[in-house]
């Protein structure tokens, strides 16, 4: 079948990586603006761009892909069926009606709609997630699901672990839905839950509560990172942690040669500017209170 893709991520990008080498090879990728980032603010291509380069696929990166100059190149790819997956951006009308647009959503739909919902499900503490074909329409991935298959959250998951599951998952129930296509059915309307983008307040522990806490760290390593409050009002970047014994407090101290916040222990670190270490180098190169 003659596709299109539409998507940004790394996750996409691995996705798109399992679709190139399948008969359903896509004629046109479409990703977002490079953007500038990280140190230096240096310009950084999305992964999906990077992904399409490599592969050879004809690439655009329009600043609206419901622009009419975007549309009119995915229209002269004229592909059957436009794959969506981790787009991060709206897709409106008319764009929508042209194509038939099927997404690869990272959940059991209708749990978790929205833009994290991986991060969202180790957060809450899922014992199960998943990956879901859908028809892409007009509301927040509320369209009509073709495959949907359920995977264990296991208790040491992190965004890193649980995203390479879901995307081996995902390219096969996409290659299944362009192959076989299956009947689409309506989301149920009960259990609609929302995954909001990850935002700052997301990212800063809590040391009133360590479950909830070490849930966050998982959830957000490596790609977006936890951070914990220092007494002099900075944040310690936090990248492993366990839960043990503590009082609860409001930022990180030492304590008989471990950091902890409340009764989450910080196993490996990274200050403002600096590597990443484990909590002893931390503490050799600077005390906290308490130690």
């Amino acid at each position: 079948m003659r596709t299109a893709f539409l998507g940004t991520s790394a996750f996409a990008a691995g996705l798109l990586e399992r679709l190139a080498a399948s008969p359903h090879r896509p004629a046109l990728v479409v990703t977002r603006p490079n953007r500038r980032g990280g140190r230096g603010r240096r310009e950084q291509a999305p992964p999906v761009a990077r992904a399409a380069r490599a592969l050879g696929l004809e690439l655009d990166q329009p600043e609206s892909v419901n622009g009419e100059a975007a549309r009119a190149r995915i229209a002269a790819a004229a592909p059957e069926t436009v794959v969506v997956c981790a787009f991060g951006a709206l897709i409106r009308e008319p764009l929508l009606s042209e194509h038939e647009l099927l997404n690869v959503h990272p959940s059991l739909l209708p749990r978790w709609r929205g833009a994290a919902p991986l991060e969202r499900a180790i957060m809450a503490g899922d014992a199960t997630t998943g990956v879901s074909i859908m028809r892409l329409t007009a509301g927040l991935d509320s369209g009509p699901v073709c495959l949907s298959v359920g995977v264990p959250i296991a208790p040491d998951d992190t965004y890193a672990t649980l995203a390479a599951r879901l995307e081996e998952l995902g390219a096969e129930l996409l290659l299944r839905a362009l192959t076989e296509r299956p009947a689409f059915a309506d989301q149920p309307e009960d259990g609609v839950t929302y995954a909001e983008k990850i935002g700052p307040g997301d990212r800063t522990l809590s040391g009133s509560d360590a479950v909830v806490a070490e849930r966050v760290v998982r959830a957000l390593h490596p790609h977006v990172g936890a951070r914990a409050l220092l007494a002099d009002g900075s944040y310690l970047g936090v990248l492993r942690a366990r839960i043990t014994e503590g009082e609860a407090s409001e930022h990180v101290v030492a304590r008989e040669g471990r950091l902890l916040l409340g009764a989450l222990e910080l196993l490996e670190v990274q200050p403002p500017g600096g590597r990443p270490m484990d909590a002893a180098a931390f503490l050799r190169g600077r005390g906290l209170p308490g130690s």
